[in-house]
């Protein structure tokens, strides 16, 4: 049984790291040359849907071929034999699986076997899979077992999340239930413990851990620094020595991790909001980087009493390869609409040059094979037509987020979303509001039931004071006569009042909110890592623990041994994370020079699904 560690190139970011981690597994555990000139192995991949997950962000279809995986198929399908090619598992290591795959060898389903877990594999059920080789006499095509420590999602550069599947195991709900068993507690935390070990396994670095104090992110803290320092002790196995240190973007200094609970704020994840990557991930169906639309269909044409077309979906990836979605994600939307619209103008000016190539070349049509088929002849071609791949390119760009774009367009001003935006500000930064709340939430066009609750749930949070019973039942009926759901803010009034009784980070929630989301201004998970990051006291962070799994004797304490500042942190929040707050974090970054943070949640929700677990939360 073999545990991978794997070096990675210098200022590797934890994209390119598990991306190199993902090669090495599908070229059979073997470090991947890139300029090989020699054909690939052919082979096939079998993953569950985890293991879809994982790759799916990273590497393309067409990757996957350059790989030599001629077919991915998931483990729980009906798969037809190929015997004379090896396969590659890359399965999580549950009984189910372990079952299915002892199924395989026994069917003789493939050459040989490389089975790779996601997460570690206890010893028991690598005996299941010794026994099944065995009694299929199939034990010499087990060619390698690796556990690949991947168990997290990578979105970004510098943002992750830990599971899309069973994701409601470690929800927000899941940890704030009232009734939750201390079993089932640990079993949560022991799910987001396995993932974040993981995490550091990959990056190759044992981090420094700050946490608040009485949170499910303190018991997360005990959990990790007890697995970190159990693996370093056991030097002969331990997965953070030789190759895996100093390498990389976290090379010099330890990373900080700091371990933030949702409810410390739970204004920001209902907050509407006004940045690109963020409002498609509030308004549209934004997965895993893919955003799938529902086109319109041609209804004005149809003959009256026609059935309506049905819609057809598109899928679009966005990916660090689109330059356009690189540079725009984090801006103001009104700027992307603006630079959609150069970058078509750009175009339309070589587009005459397009219609004259295509034209030469015999090309009418624009479908991917055409385009591929010159991609793959570039060389061939004379160096005025060498140009039209790249223009084919930048037209498909500007086409998706001219799409994008609209269907977000079409959001805004149906829902009167800026208007929206623009009040939550205000009441997040206490300043004047030129209208009433009320009024808002009885104007029967602006906006969705959700969106109404989402922001009378903010000025509920940001209040400094509760809203009177007499003022809250007059609320209460405006938002039931607009169709709303009360059972959030029953849960919201509990947490309230939980909150300032215990009067964990109730100043935090409550004063707290002042200059929440106002140009530049720091939201409290960038407020707090900016505490601790920079090592500045400050009564919202002094308590915080501070755990060290390279110190021998662990020890409880909220005084730092390194009085430096950290040149690199995560920061992970228990309880789910957002756009907005990993948008902020990367505003704020940008003015430290040298300086680098990744950005984690245990789950990644919009504000619809943040607020159905807040309503699961309040129902009676």
């Amino acid at each position: 049984m073999v545990g991978v560690k794997m070096a990675a190139p210098a200022a590797a970011s934890i994209r390119d790291r598990q991306t190199v981690a993902l090669k090495r597994m599908l070229n059979f555990n073997v470090p991947h040359v890139k300029n090989s000139t020699g054909e690939p192995v052919w082979k096939v991949l079998i993953y569950d849907r985890f293991g879809q997950d994982i790759i799916s962000p990273l590497l393309s279809v067409k990757e996957l071929r350059d790989m030599g995986i001629t077919l991915h198929l998931l483990l729980h399908s009906d798969r037809d034999p190929i015997p004379d090619v090896p396969a590659v598992y890359f399965v999580m290591p549950t009984e189910e699986n372990i079952d299915r795959m002892c199924q395989d060898l026994r069917n003789q389903l493939y050459e040989s076997y490389y089975l790779n877990f996601i997460s570690a594999i206890s010893r028991s059920k690598l005996e299941d899979i010794a026994n099944a080789a065995l009694a299929a006499s199939a034990v010499t095509q087990v060619a390698k077992v690796f556990d690949q420590y991947l168990n997290f999602i990578t979105l970004e550069d510098d943002m992750f999340v830990l599971c899309n599947q069973n994701k409601e195991l470690v929800s927000y709900r899941a940890i704030n239930r009232p009734d939750i068993t201390d079993t089932e507690m640990e079993t949560v935390m022991d799910t987001i413990v396995d993932s974040l070990f993981c995490f550091f396994v990959t990056l190759g670095a044992v981090p420094i851990i700050r946490c608040s104090r009485g949170t499910a992110a303190e018991m997360v803290a005990v959990k990790l620094d007890k697995k970190l320092r159990e693996n370093l002790r056991d030097a002969r196995n331990s997965l953070f020595t030789g190759d895996t240190l100093g390498a990389g973007q976290f090379s010099f200094q330890r990373p900080l991790l700091v371990l933030v609970d949702r409810n410390i704020d739970l204004a920001t994840p209902l907050h509407h909001t006004w940045t690109y990557q963020a409002l498609v991930h509030d308004v549209l169906d934004f997965h895993l980087n893919r955003v799938n639309l529902e086109e319109s269909s041609g209804v004005e044409n149809s003959p009256a009493g026609a059935r309506p077309k049905r819609k057809n979906k598109k899928s679009y990836d966005l990916t660090p390869v689109d330059k356009f979605w690189q540079k725009h994600k984090g801006s103001p939307f009104p700027e992307v609409a603006e630079s959609v619209q150069q970058e078509l103008e750009s175009y339309r000016a070589q587009e005459d040059e397009v219609k004259r190539l295509k034209s030469i070349m015999g090309l009418e049509g624009e479908d991917e094979g055409a385009i591929s088929m010159l991609s793959d002849n570039t060389a061939k071609l004379t160096s005025a037509v060498s140009s039209l791949p790249e223009l084919l390119e930048k037209k498909r760009l500007i086409d998706l987020h001219t799409n994008v774009a609209t269907a977000v367009l079409e959001h805004i001003k149906a829902r009167k979303l800026d208007v929206y935006f623009e009040y939550e500000e205000k009441i997040m930064s206490k300043t004047t509001l030129d209208k009433s709340l009320l009024d808002i939430i009885s104007d029967p066009d602006a906006g969705t039931p959700e969106d109404k609750m989402r922001l009378f749930l903010i000025y509920y949070i940001s209040a400094q004071q509760a809203p009177s019973e007499a003022d809250l039942e007059q609320y209460k009926k405006a938002l039931t006569d607009a169709g709303c759901n009360l059972n959030p803010l029953q849960y919201i009034k509990q947490w309230n009042l939980l909150s300032r009784v215990m009067n964990t980070g109730s100043q935090f929630v409550m004063e707290g909110v002042k200059n929440l989301v106002l140009k530049q201004q720091n939201l409290p998970v960038t407020r707090i890592l900016d505490n601790l990051m920079e090592m500045k006291s400050n009564p919202e962070t002094d308590d915080y623990r501070y755990f060290d799994p390279k110190m021998l004797r662990g020890n409880d304490s909220s005084v730092p041994r390194n009085k430096n500042p950290f040149q690199e942190a995560i920061v992970f929040v228990v309880g789910g994370g957002n756009y907005i707050e990993y948008q902020n974090l990367v505003d704020y970054i940008k003015g430290k020079q040298g300086k680098h943070i990744l950005y984690g949640c245990s789950e990644l929700f919009n504000a619809t699904q943040f607020i159905k677990q807040l309503s699961q939360l309040g129902q009676k």
